[in-house]
């Protein structure tokens, strides 16, 4: 791919199709705010693609939208020919292994949130020491401070990519702005969006995750 060539964008069939690839079982809003689109043009694409067999919807507290086995297969196929098309798969497979540089740190950050020392024993942090949180989240911003050009390399490859920047972006400010379920304990969390990317990641470039 050029380096001034646009980046390659992507049909709205495949990114809702994608999505749950990457983000599993998804409710209308989860799957709305994964893919950046309105939730009636996220349910419109859910329809057709269940039509064609591609995605199943699971009632109950746990369920939510999915893929089938035949989604899964077409979603590697399209993923694939997507990323021939643009010509990209070098510039992902990079863009991998610098995160797979940061990915422990990231882990290690989220266990320090949920976990800490306290009279040399391991227990839940009940979040009662600002002080301590606020390490925490400042290490996970500067984290992110080097993420972000990984994330934009990405971006400018595929234009999808664009929305994990924008989450990730989102999740850390909501976090350091109180709402501290947005570091690991919500499905719209850093941890969580962070993941997905991890996902999609090895999902785009047909690397089985181990």
């Amino acid at each position: 791919m050029s380096r001034n060539a646009p980046p390659h964008p992507t049909g709205t069939d495949l990114l809702v199709l994608h999505s749950l690839r990457c983000a599993g079982y998804s409710t209308l809003t989860t799957a709305a705010a994964t893919t950046g689109l309105p939730e009636s043009d996220v349910e419109s694409q859910l329809i057709d693609l269940a039509v064609e067999g591609l995605v199943t919807y699971s009632a109950g507290a746990f369920g939510g939208w999915g893929l089938t086995e035949a989604g899964r297969a077409a979603d590697a196929q399209r993923i694939s020919g997507e990323l021939e098309a643009a010509d990209a798969r070098p510039g992902v497979s990079a863009a991998l292994d610098r995160f797979l540089v940061l990915n422990p740190e990231l882990l290690d950050l989220c266990s320090a949130w949920q976990l800490r020392a306290v009279d040399g024993v391991m227990t839940m942090n009940d979040h009662s020491d600002p002080a301590y949180d606020a390490r925490v989240l400042s290490r996970i911003a500067d984290l992110h401070e080097r993420a972000e050009p990984v994330c934009a390399e990405l971006s400018a490859l595929l234009l999808r990519f664009r929305r994990y920047r924008e989450r990730l972006a989102q999740a850390l400010a909501r976090a350091e702005a109180g709402e501290l379920e947005y570091v690991a304990d919500s499905v719209f969390s850093y941890h969580s969006v962070w993941f997905q990317l991890h996902e999609d990641l090895l999902a785009t470039l047909g690397i089985p995750r181990h």
